[in-house]
């Protein structure tokens, strides 16, 4: 049973964030609003989506980026900012076009309908239950690269660099995020390499950011005053790097699901740096568990 709000149709748009993959954008699956309550216009949804779509009303043409997924439903987010959810019909066409002059033109399962990746949908209207998809097309390069960064493809590659940094640009603009929780790991004066104990935490937080849906981890490196700018700089951009090659390589967290580590030197102390106490609250790294504004809780529209 689903229920589809009505009022959930026009919602605020995407602000700005390029995912180290995503745009960040595949990590996104459509969850459970928090604090959403029902609404009178809201429509609870029974029975099993048609599979022959022949004789329903034609709907809206829906341009624009997926940017959530679950099961059956997608949510297409247009330039302007409007949200549309869309059901997948098992009558759904779904095509990719490229090569020469876009002629050729390939068929392609629902599983390759990825979160960032740019389609145009047509549309036909399920009664007063929502719209289904009877066509989805989209271009092959931009499927490409959409894989790529759903499969967490290594970062360091640089033949199709730009095409995944266009890709991310359409889908991400995301500037505000529900803090689900922060771990904060800390380091000697100089240093930069884990205890034991901070690899424990990491990964611990590695399986509490597992367990949110949409959760995106953000990385940020700090240093006590000690040093001079442009050393707590770099040493502040190796701490958050260390963090954030331990996390991936060892604690499974998947590279497009993590935001561009950040250095911050001796900025945004958490103590003061005037008492050795003090000092060593700030030589830290914080770990942040961030979900989108706009994808948290996706389930209590639909």
């Amino acid at each position: 049973m689903i229920a589809i709000s009505k009022s959930s149709k026009t919602l605020a748009m995407f602000a700005a964030l390029a995912l180290p993959a995503t745009a960040g954008v595949h990590a996104q699956e459509l969850g459970a609003q928090a604090g959403y309550e029902a609404q009178e216009n809201d429509i609870t949804v029974t029975g099993t989506m048609p599979s022959d779509l022949t004789g329903m009303p034609e709907g809206p043409t829906v341009e624009g980026v997926i940017s959530a997924r679950k099961g059956d439903m997608m949510q297409v987010t247009m330039p302007d900012g409007t949200r549309t959810v869309v059901a997948i019909s098992s009558a759904t066409e779904i095509r990719s076009s490229g090569g020469f002059l876009g002629l050729d033109k390939d068929k392609l399962s629902s599983a390759e309908l990825l979160n960032g990746l740019p389609v145009e949908v047509d549309t036909v209207e399920w009664a007063n239950r929502g719209l289904i998809a009877t066509k989805v097309a989209l271009k092959s390069k931009d499927l490409k690269t959409a894989r790529m960064i759903h499969n967490g493809t290594d970062q360091r590659f640089t033949a199709n660099e730009a095409a995944t940094e266009a890709l991310r640009g359409r889908v991400a603009n995301i500037d505000e995020y529900n803090v689900k929780g922060t771990t904060n790991v800390y380091f000697d004066t100089a240093k930069y390499n884990l205890s034991a104990e901070s690899r424990a935490q990491l990964c611990q937080t590695a399986q509490q950011a597992e367990a949110t849906d949409n959760a995106l981890l953000l990385v940020v490196g700090y240093t006590d005053s000690t040093g001079d700018y442009e050393y707590n700089q770099e040493l502040s951009e190796k701490r958050a790097t260390r963090v954030v090659n331990f996390l991936q390589q060892e604690c499974g967290w998947k590279p497009y699901r993590m935001m561009v580590p950040t250095g911050m030197a001796e900025a945004d102390p958490a103590a003061d740096n005037t008492t050795e106490q003090g000092k060593a609250q700030n030589r830290r790294v914080a770990v942040n568990i961030l979900v989108s504004k706009s994808v948290d809780g996706m389930d209590s529209q639909l």
